[in-house]
């Protein structure tokens, strides 16, 4: 337990002295700090470094992309609205949020939208000027492991590279920390002093005593009674008072709980009023009211969340006094007065310390099944864990000079993986100058722990069964690790972790146990070099491929290729050097890929064996195609490659999916020109059925629906290469597609056609935001005479052809073309410093009004605005 030093005389002096000197300078009143802990589990293939498609997520690619576009950018961008829905401010959430966001997926972040990760970044900026150093993001334990059950050294990596991520991030050291589900013991404060960092925040659960500074006797807090109000010092046992202590904040348990699972942030009143009811009235000098809760709440759990936070943050807090700031700054103003001693092992997710990741406590999702697999999933893990210490001390002591504070220092490679930061690290790590194998099989062992770690993500354990996705992801992890492992050192770890599996039983029959799962959905889920070239040579039919050319994580080197047609037989040949980008292992390979036509294809994949022999192979299979029989062809690819061939089923699924779509197109084609046809050849029929009021064929209904959708696609395809080149754009005429597509529309709603037109819809989005782009970095008269009826007419015929578009971006831009570039507000008549007219003005913000923004204050404002029409 962590129990302050009782009878101590240097204790109760340290007491004395922290009372007498920490007590708060200033009269800071209310202040207001929510927390959001902003988190996605990572869901990277570990074979290819890549989120793949999750159709769960429909219609997104994945779930963190999902939950972008309903939590992270929408706080980015919070939108103040009035009571027509129109935009009326913007608002940076994270300026006013405290906040961490998980390192797993601020990687993914960076590379998804660097718009939105620099948004964040900025946010901590501004609020390190807003309140004297202190920034509102805190770091957090890398990826989510459940700490009280690492072991110390996971312990310490965890932290530290939780810290070197948020450092080469945010620029700065930081304060706080956030630890996974809260969960803390004592080693774990143990490592979090010795690493520097000054709060965690917790759950008032996990208190278990507290008493002022100074005080003999401890009031019992173990009921979640402890004041949430102020921080607590929590000193270690034995330890130096005045340095061997980490300061805690207790979130307000029943508003947080508020907030995730009622109706809170349906309105930024509900909001204020629920903390308002958390002020003491005891005229205390300073007093936080302080909630945390996961930042997806704030948007993805609730809808329009984020947007009640905004205006909490900007008008309804400010309204009653309070003070918005974060932990860090609030405690440079009012350290702690009180200390506090915690539970042994507790988290803020489980009644029963942290059994939920380890044993059947009955913590899980609601859905009734057991728990029993994770005690035995746990052991197997472990167990996997100690045997890849054991290879990696072994191996990595003859390579680096010390194995651990290499693996400490990994997060550098992790985080910047160019050859320059690649070399620096090996110089400052490595025992002796290391040769090229060498560094392959540092980096191997380094992936390997770094597997190893991700195989202890949180979210494996967290919900009822095994075979969820978050289940089977962790045992990809730990298969990768295996495999890293083989190649390193040449152990079989496989067959001994499936056994262990085989003890964690599943609630689904068709499964069983863990060991069923690993075969099942774990087995068939890694990738080989060669499957990677076989990829590689498929997609090359229908893929113009550079020399060079980077997928996935890997770098393929183009060597040769040939592509041969003869009929409807394609055969492509090829010699590539393949690299993985992340431990540099290489091959050099040759493929050959033939399709028959449809979905056949055969792909053969060995070892590159010099020029001569692949010259050889290269024409005898140019011979047996040129002979024009295909099973010729498939004889002689076989008798060069073996039996084992790769087909499109064999393909990643991504690009699978784009080659059934390729493949069907021709089909899809004819099938449009037919129905086309028939719509055409029975019109005056099928209005006919309209005048006369009687139910129309399904049939035709369909032809006209399938017709219409075909040449509203064509024309919307068409307007796009069009405006391809904004350079020309006071060329094209308006009335070109554009009036085509406002004809097709109003044939679709006479007859009452719905079109399909879903995949046509962010194209739509784009040029919308690519032309007022263009607009806002030439922002002159002869742009926007070209631009702004274009823009006009694309939203006016959207709403015709009923496709509702996403206009979030585009106001974005117009909102900070119209208040920051052109500085036009509510207090001003015209823009300063403006290089359009008042007409062009007008012209501009009635595309405003169309666009969602709120500009009524200027029209009303203008002094010619009697002929000004506002729809």
């Amino acid at each position: 337990m962590l129990v302050p030093v009782d009878g101590s005389t240097d204790k109760e002096q340290a007491d004395k002295d922290q009372a007498s000197h920490l007590a708060p300078s200033v009269d800071l009143g209310v202040c207001i700090t929510i927390h959001g802990h902003f988190y996605q589990p990572p869901r990277e293939n570990p074979y290819l470094d890549a989120i793949e498609h999750q159709p769960s997520a429909s219609p997104f690619h994945d779930w963190n992309e999902r939950i972008y576009h309903e939590c992270y950018r929408p706080n980015a961008f919070a939108r103040i609205l009035n009571d027509q829905g129109q935009l009326i401010k913007i608002v940076n959430n994270f300026e006013h949020l405290s906040f961490n966001i998980g390192p797993t997926l601020f990687s993914w972040l960076e590379r998804y939208d660097l718009e939105v990760y620099q948004r964040i970044i900025d946010a901590d900026r501004q609020s390190c000027i807003r309140f004297n150093g202190h920034g509102n993001a805190i770091a957090q334990a890398y990826n989510h492991i459940i700490l009280p059950l690492a072991n110390y050294q996971d312990k310490v990596t965890q932290i530290r590279w939780g810290k070197e991520d948020f450092r080469s991030r945010f620029g700065r050291e930081p304060e706080g920390m956030w630890l996974a589900e809260a969960a803390i013991d004592r080693e774990t404060v143990q490592v979090l002093i010795q690493e520097g960092i000054k709060f965690v925040i917790l759950a008032p659960s996990q208190a278990q005593r507290c008493r002022p500074f100074g005080a003999s006797e401890w009031q019992e807090v173990s009921g979640s009674q402890i004041d949430p109000t102020r921080p607590y010092r929590c000193f270690l046992p034995e330890g130096n008072p005045n340095t061997d202590f980490i300061d805690i904040f207790f979130y307000d348990g029943p508003i947080s709980r508020d907030i995730g699972f009622n109706d809170l942030l349906t309105s930024s009143e509900f909001l204020a009023g629920r903390l308002g009811q958390a002020v003491r009235g005891d005229h205390r000098t300073a007093q936080l009211v302080s909630v945390a809760t996961d930042g997806e709440t704030f948007g993805h759990h609730k809808h329009g969340g984020e947007r009640a936070l905004a205006y909490a943050f900007t008008v309804e807090f400010p309204k009653r006094g309070w003070t918005v700031t974060n932990y860090a700054h609030y405690l440079s103003l009012s350290p702690p007065t009180w200390e506090v001693e915690l539970k042994p092992v507790t988290a803020w997710s489980c009644a029963h310390g942290v059994d939920r990741w380890r044993d059947d406590c009955g913590c899980g999702d609601g859905g009734g099944w057991h728990q029993k697999w994770r005690r035995p999933l746990r052991e197997s893990l472990d167990w996997l864990r100690d045997e890849l210490i054991d290879v990696y001390e072994t191996l990595a002591i003859d390579l680096f000079l010390c194995p651990w504070a290499a693996r400490n220092e990994y997060i550098n490679i992790i985080r910047d993986r160019s050859e320059a930061n690649l070399n620096q690290f090996f110089q400052h790590h490595q025992r002796h100058p290391l040769s090229a194998s060498e560094r392959i099989d540092a980096l191997r062992l380094l992936e390997m722990q770094r597997y190893a770690l991700l195989m202890y993500t949180s979210c494996g354990w967290f919900f009822d069964e095994i075979s969820r996705p978050e289940g089977v992801q962790i045992l990809r992890y730990a298969a990768r690790a295996m495999e890293l492992a083989g190649d390193v050192a040449g152990v079989q770890l496989e067959a001994a972790l499936v056994r262990r599996l085989s003890e964690a039983p599943s609630n689904v029959e068709c499964f069983a146990h863990g060991g069923e799962i690993y075969d099942q959905l774990v087995k068939p889920a890694q990738i080989s070099l060669h499957q990677v070239a076989a990829h590689y040579a498929m997609n090359s039919l229908f893929t113009s491929y550079p020399r060079r050319h980077h997928l996935y994580c890997y770098h393929i080197d183009q060597g040769d290729y040939h592509l041969q047609r003869i009929g409807n037989l394609t055969l492509a040949i090829g010699q590539i050097n393949l690299e993985s980008s992340i431990t540099c292992e290489h091959q050099s390979l040759i493929f050959a890929v033939l399709h028959l036509g449809g979905w056949d294809f055969h792909c053969g994949i060995q070892s590159f064996q010099g020029r001569r022999d692949y010259t050889q192979i290269k024409h005898k299979l140019l011979d047996s195609i040129d002979q024009g029989s295909a099973a010729r062809a498939v004889t002689a690819l076989t008798q060069v490659f073996g039996p084992e061939a790769y087909g499109l089923n064999d393909l990643f699924a991504e690009d699978r999916h784009r080659l059934m779509q390729l493949l069907t197109r021709e089909t899809l084609t004819r099938l449009d020109q037919l129905y086309s046809q028939v719509y055409r050849d029975n019109y005056g029929i099928l209005m006919g059925f309209h005048r006369d009021g009687l139910p129309v064929p399904q049939e035709l209904q369909v032809a006209a629906a399938v017709a219409l959708t075909h040449r509203a696609v064509n024309h919307l395809r068409g307007l796009e290469q069009d405006l391809s080149d904004a350079n020309n754009l006071s060329q094209i005429s308006v009335t070109g597609h554009l009036g085509e597509l406002a004809a097709i529309a109003r044939e679709a709603k006479l007859l009452g056609c719905q079109l399909s037109l879903s995949d046509e819809k962010p194209l739509l989005e784009q040029q919308i935001v690519r032309l007022l782009w263009h607009f806002v970095h030439h922002l002159d008269t002869t742009t926007l005479d070209s631009i702004v009826p274009i823009l006009q007419n694309i939203l006016t015929i959207s709403q015709a052809l009923d496709i509702h578009l996403h206009l979030d971006r585009a106001q974005e831009l117009f909102f900070d073309l119209v208040h920051h570039q052109l500085r036009i507000s509510e207090n001003t008549t015209s823009a300063l410093s403006s290089p359009l007219s008042p007409n062009h003005l007008r012209q501009l913000l009635q595309l405003g009004h169309q666009l969602g923004v709120d500009v009524s204050w200027w029209l009303k404002n203008d002094k010619n605005d009697s002929d000004i029409e506002v729809a």
